[in-house]
């Protein structure tokens, strides 16, 4: 469903469990990255009336999760720490040129947050069918859903705004981008470390 290309290794599991209070603290940001980047597509985009429903339904649920995840860490005794660079997304953002085109544009951001949201869904996965705390097991499996449904909604928008083809091209280029770093990554405590 998520068109993956590369999946995570069960051993991220062990890295993670080894460092929960990073993971969590990662996670929490990353929550509040994706409601600001819904909040910005919004001020960018703001004649896209559908869209900016969207991103607003979003913004506020990424909030909500990072709310959970902070009270989460609150009740297992943990600080939320600080928030540390994601090299990731911007590995990502790399993909694709710069461009002063604003349709272009929106389509590239658009499916690098759809990506973003996949992967997370796809780490949420292998965690919560990984993990022995089955407390942690079910607070990720429900993240998980969420996820995914924000991968579809950035997906089928950026499918709304450009022919599919040259989209799916786009899209598939990503993944394929995206996967040969990932054969690099699961060393490390952060969800797409």
């Amino acid at each position: 469903m998520l068109g993956l290309k590369f999946e995570t290794a069960t051993s991220w599991v062990e890295v993670a469990s080894d460092g929960l209070q990073q993971v969590l603290t990662d996670h929490a940001f990353a929550e509040q990255k994706a409601a600001s980047n819904a909040v910005s597509i919004i001020i960018n985009y703001s004649e896209e009336t559908e869209l900016v429903q969207a991103m607003s339904d979003i913004a506020i649920e990424e909030m909500e999760h990072f709310k959970m995840v902070h009270e989460f860490m609150v009740k297992k005794g943990m600080i939320l720490g600080r928030d540390q660079s994601n090299d990731y997304a911007r590995h990502l953002q790399s993909y694709f040129p710069k461009t002063s085109d604003r349709k272009l544009a929106l389509i590239h951001r658009l499916l690098i947050a759809a990506l973003i949201e996949a992967r997370s869904c796809e780490r949420f996965k292998v965690f919560s069918e990984n993990i022995e705390d089955q407390e942690l097991a079910e607070f990720y499996r429900d993240l998980m859903i969420s996820e995914a449904n924000h991968y579809t909604t950035f997906l089928g928008f950026a499918r709304k705004f450009m022919d599919r083809k040259i989209v799916d091209e786009k899209w598939q280029g990503l993944l394929d981008y995206e996967a040969e770093f990932m054969k690099s990554r699961g060393t490390s405590a952060k969800v797409h470390g």
